[in-house]
């Protein structure tokens, strides 16, 4: 078989390989920054006894869940029991294939793109992995035969359907602007133009808060509320299969924070920086770096506003969130969608 294919596939295979464990460590020190964020806000340290500032108890939390007795419960339908967690992880680390983290790397004489699949319906691509990340909540709070796991499952589908719809409707005026739904085609026009957030400031708001939704986040978070349903649709869960779930919802908090960077702010473009220049003084991959590094701050400081609204903002009851999807952002989707499409053949059709 020819070569090229196969370089390429060790190329991809190898960026698979570096995202998922990037996406795993952020996750993992997102737990332990989490805790730090609440502890400012609450006024006490936080963890800050295994390593510096706390720094290794995210290693210590892992090994705790590694380590703890697995158990399955009896009337549990055991392999939906364990495929549920495995689905929510799969999941959650196929969402940013599509991301474009950087400007092209040079390694010796090959040019490679820092992302993974470089496919023309992108954001398609993302709200269809993300309906289906719901499935894995669903199958494992039904296979846990626990009647206050299933009401967190159907809890879960549910906001999932509510806020599905004003977030897409919300990416359609980027489309409408960007005239494509290639990431990596929406991060270049920013980079030509202005950033999203300044064309779409209400589509932004629209995506921001069902983001919350999506990620089962503060004030969303009906799916596992504490007081009302034990620990929610992973309740019968221990060890590593709620680990999963834990961590597949770190991960999707990152990559989230990541597709609001890319779509909203340039994605990996440096403001009040002119890149062809930079590129020239500094050279391809310094500036690969640095951009990298910007996408990531970016999405850092909306991890950030996840974490910040979690531990300010009590929780929704579930007819407020049922009323705050169908009745306010819906209409307000659609609206924009419609402001923005007469706003273009008005001024940019004459």
């Amino acid at each position: 078989m020819n070569p090229e294919f196969w370089s390429l596939i060790g190329e991809k295979a190898t960026l698979a390989g570096i995202m998922i464990g990037f996406s795993l460590v952020v996750a993992m020190y997102s737990t332990w920054a989490e805790r730090k964020v609440a502890a400012y806000i609450q006024d006490r340290r936080g963890p800050n006894r295994a390593g510096w500032g706390g720094l290794l108890q995210p290693l210590a939390d892992g090994g705790k869940l590694f380590f703890k007795e697995e158990i399955t419960p009896r009337h549990a339908e055991k392999f939906l029991f364990v495929l549920g967690p495995t689905i929510a992880m799969i999941l959650a680390c196929m969402t940013g294939a599509v991301i474009p983290w950087s400007t092209p790397i040079e390694i010796g004489d090959s040019i490679i793109v820092p992302q993974i699949a470089d496919i023309n319906v992108g954001f398609l691509y993302i709200l269809g992995v993300l309906s289906l990340g719901v499935y894995g909540i669903m199958l494992g709070s039904w296979a846990s035969n626990n009647k206050w796991s299933l009401m967190g499952g159907l809890r879960a589908a549910s906001q999932i359907i509510s806020y599905e719809l004003p977030m897409g409707i919300a990416l359609i005026t980027i489309l409408m602007i960007s005239g494509t739904l290639r990431l990596g085609g929406i991060v270049e026009q920013q980079m030509d133009g202005y950033w999203n957030i300044i064309l779409q400031p209400i589509g932004f708001i629209i995506f921001l808060v069902c983001s919350f939704a999506e990620t089962n986040r503060t004030p969303f978070d009906l799916p596992e509320a504490e007081n009302e349903l034990i620990g929610g649709y992973h309740s019968e869960y221990s060890s590593m299969k709620l680990g999963f779930f834990l961590f597949a919802e770190y991960i999707n908090i990152f990559i989230s924070s990541v597709i609001l960077s890319t779509l909203y702010f340039g994605g990996y473009d440096i403001p009040f920086v002119n890149d062809a220049e930079l590129t020239e003084s500094l050279g391809m991959n310094t500036m690969a770096v640095l951009h990298f590094l910007s996408l990531f701050l970016k999405a850092c400081f909306f991890i950030f506003v996840f974490m910040w609204v979690r531990w300010t903002i009590p929780r929704f009851r579930y007819d407020q969130l049922m009323d705050l999807g169908w009745k306010r952002l819906l209409p307000l989707a659609l609206a924009n969608m419609l402001i923005t499409g007469f706003v273009m053949l008005y001024f940019f059709n004459n």
